[in-house]
């Protein structure tokens, strides 16, 4: 089965009660905790753990993913872990990110770990940038080329990708570049203790 279909992921996100860890991706706990809140999109959002913890912070979060049954689940956890008012915060959205163009602008778009072959990821990080309001900022999170890899994975250095090939695809004189980086931190591979390395990229659009 392709895995970039909804069918691939509805399908895994049923096979199991918890797919990831309940809590939220660490360099956007890092990167975001300093942003004034407003209006956030959430790519890719998966179980929802970074929409309710934007939302703790006081964005407006849409959680967007092509998984109608992550986006159930999403809805249902983060509503049974929301304190008062949080929940209201909150909105889901279902989409195809192969063909999802965005809509309207937000303050803040993040996407965590979000790997495409390279065309499709070249598209999909254009239409995350338009979908950018100015002074808002976009946050692009995955794994770089010199992160580990995951057994019978052949394709997964093709999917990889640095922060500065993110920061390329923006233009100059519309956005300001603040981080650019590869940082490591410790991660458990398949049972096995690792050194992860992420590719970041926070940039704010200044027209």
């Amino acid at each position: 089965m392709n895995l970039f279909t909804p069918e691939f992921w509805d399908e895994r996100y049923a096979a199991s009660q918890q797919i990831w860890s309940g809590n939220p991706n660490p360099q956007l706990v890092r990167h975001a905790a300093g942003l004034t809140p407003g209006t956030a999109l959430d790519v890719g959002c998966g179980e929802g753990a970074d929409v309710l913890w934007l939302a703790r912070q006081g964005w407006q979060v849409t959680g967007l993913d092509v998984s109608a049954v992550a986006l159930a689940r999403a809805a249902r956890s983060t509503a049974q872990a929301a304190e008062p008012g949080v929940e209201q915060r909150m909105s889901w959205q279902q989409a195809d990110i192969l063909t999802w163009r965005a809509e309207q602008r937000y303050d803040l778009v993040s996407a965590q770990f979000m790997h495409l072959p390279r065309p499709h990821l070249q598209r999909v990080q254009q239409e995350l940038a338009a979908a950018v309001a100015p002074g808002g900022a976009l946050l692009v999170v995955g794994h770089h080329p010199d992160h580990p890899r995951h057994s019978g994975h052949e394709e997964w250095p093709d999917m990889q990708f640095t922060a500065e090939q993110v920061a390329e695809s923006l233009d100059p004189t519309q956005w300001r570049i603040v981080v650019c980086d590869a940082p490591t931190r410790p991660a458990v591979m398949e049972g096995v203790e690792v050194t992860a390395v992420d590719a970041v990229l926070l940039a704010v659009r200044v027209v």
